[in-house]
């Protein structure tokens, strides 16, 4: 089956593996990868994914420019591999966020990555709001969506955004909250507008509770992710078939639904 994986973070070579421990440290998880594009390519190609959504998260906003062109070289060379998504921060100007986005725009890039936790603001606030504004649903939002630990983008704050903004498309990750599935689901599965990514899952939920998950938001705004560098695509994908599901909501929720919400083709 053809299969994108929807949530694959990338980094320069040179400073991947220093990347990649960072992450691991901040979720005191191991990681399985070094961050790098060879790394995520052999991945895929052992393992059969065929196109990813890469992306980086700019944690101060002098580091966006250098993000977005990372990742803008990164699809160019590999196009029928790759589609990015850039990165912004809160602490940009709306003058600044508007004419990144627009280079953004230009370049081809698909959405916008924004990591409440790693650029330390909470989704929901006013200072935030500001930039949805500029953003104005001209690209989707993938959100990191929760974490028990902290309160930036827990699934209630979330919400609070997607009401005041109803019409911007939306992709919170790890189905809708980091440690606080339950949580997400009761906040935003009445949403139409909000997709979730299976990425940092399967490793803590029971089978029977994430096919629970998957009923509530519906197949058809669940995208399957890897998280790389964190997870083995291999064991991400065995969870997912291990789940009863149609053929055609298998489909949906390995390629059809990210296709569909980015508007590429296969």
């Amino acid at each position: 089956m053809y299969i994108f994986d929807a949530h694959a973070h990338i980094f320069p070579e040179k400073i991947a593996s220093k990347a990649s421990d960072n992450i691991g440290a901040f979720y005191d998880l191991p990681m399985s990868f070094d961050g790098s594009i060879s790394s995520l390519l052999e991945m895929c190609d052992r393992d059969g994914i065929s196109k990813c959504l890469v992306h980086s998260v700019a944690t101060k906003k002098e580091q966006v420019q250098s993000i977005n062109s990372f990742i803008y070289e990164s699809v160019k060379q590999y196009p029928d591999r790759f589609v990015g998504f850039c990165s912004l921060h809160p602490d940009m100007s709306c003058n600044e966020a508007d004419e990144e986005l627009t280079k953004a725009i230009a370049k081809g890039f698909h959405g916008v990555k924004l990591h409440p936790d790693f650029q330390k603001f909470n989704i929901d606030d006013k200072h935030a709001f500001e930039l949805y504004e500029v953003i104005d649903n001209r690209l989707p939002i993938l959100f990191h969506s929760g974490d028990k630990r902290y309160g930036y983008s827990s699934p209630e704050r979330l919400a609070s955004a997607v009401r005041h903004f109803p019409k911007q498309r939306i992709i919170a990750a790890h189905m809708g909250g980091y440690t606080e599935w339950k949580k997400a689901a009761l906040c935003l599965a009445d949403f139409d507008t909000v997709y979730v990514d299976t990425s940092s899952t399967t490793a803590f939920i029971p089978e029977n509770e994430f096919a629970e998950y998957i009923r509530i938001y519906t197949p058809e705004r669940v995208l399957f992710g890897t998280d790389y560098p964190m997870w083995r695509a291999k064991d991400e994908i065995e969870y997912i078939n291990r789940i009863e599901l149609s053929e055609r909501d298998r489909e949906k929720i390995f390629y059809r639904n990210i296709c569909e919400f980015l508007g590429v083709e296969i």
